[in-house]
């Protein structure tokens, strides 16, 4: 039976029994229907953009831009796009940049389904939603005034330092972020310096190291 006024969602995952467990949590609430999956972050910017749907569920870690990059491309385009991000990563680095790319809510895949429930009603209404542990880090990290070079890279730039860390080459990254590979060869050395760290290899380590890649 088709569901009336219920809140509208697309999921970008990039594993497919992930999104078909969420799925399945989502559609069986009498006030949700799932209207697309996609499992990239150009995907999900190009469906949101055809869709507009109430609340988009996105995963940071996905082939080519990934989920920060597309969010930062649908806001660009739909100021009022809410986008709830449900990833592994809880280090406050994360939550902190979802929310400066946009982004209005973060919730761990650790999570209980009732609180996701929760999370997508929230954002749905345009409210910020931290999960209790991540929100609490991120004040506690605050408060310690912990120095953290990875969080004086801009927006662009940690974008730039995630995909270098992945092992893709300067072309690719400058393909993947419609740049020149003129612009991300200077993005790279400005991001060595600002990391202190002499070549890609260093930005892999200290990328794994911080919780951003995965090894």
């Amino acid at each position: 039976m088709k569901k009336e006024n219920t809140i509208t969602v697309l999921l970008a995952d990039d594993h497919a029994i992930i999104r078909a467990g969420i799925r399945r949590l989502l559609d069986d609430a009498p006030d949700m229907t799932v209207v697309a999956e996609v499992d990239s972050g150009e995907m999900a910017y190009r469906e949101h953009m055809l869709l507009h749907p109430d609340v988009t569920i996105m995963d940071l870690t996905m082939p080519g831009i990934g989920g920060l990059e597309a969010i930062r491309r649908i806001r660009s385009k739909d100021e009022k796009a809410r986008i709830l991000v449900l990833s592994v990563h809880q280090d406050v680095i994360f939550p902190t940049r979802v929310i400066q790319a946009g982004g209005i809510g973060y919730l761990s895949k650790r999570t209980a389904p009732e609180a996701l429930l929760s999370a997508v009603r929230c954002v749905a209404k345009g409210e910020v939603f931290l999960e209790r542990d991540i929100a609490q880090k991120i004040a506690l990290h605050g408060i310690a005034g912990e120095e953290d070079p990875v969080k004086e890279l801009s927006e662009r730039e940690f974008e730039v330092f995630r995909m270098l860390a992945e092992g893709k080459s300067v072309n690719e990254v400058a393909d993947a972020l419609f740049l020149s590979s003129k612009t991300v060869g200077t993005y790279q050395t400005r991001i060595l310096q600002k990391l202190n760290v002499n070549n890609i290899a260093g930005l892999a380590h200290l990328a794994i190291r911080k919780g951003i890649i995965e090894p």
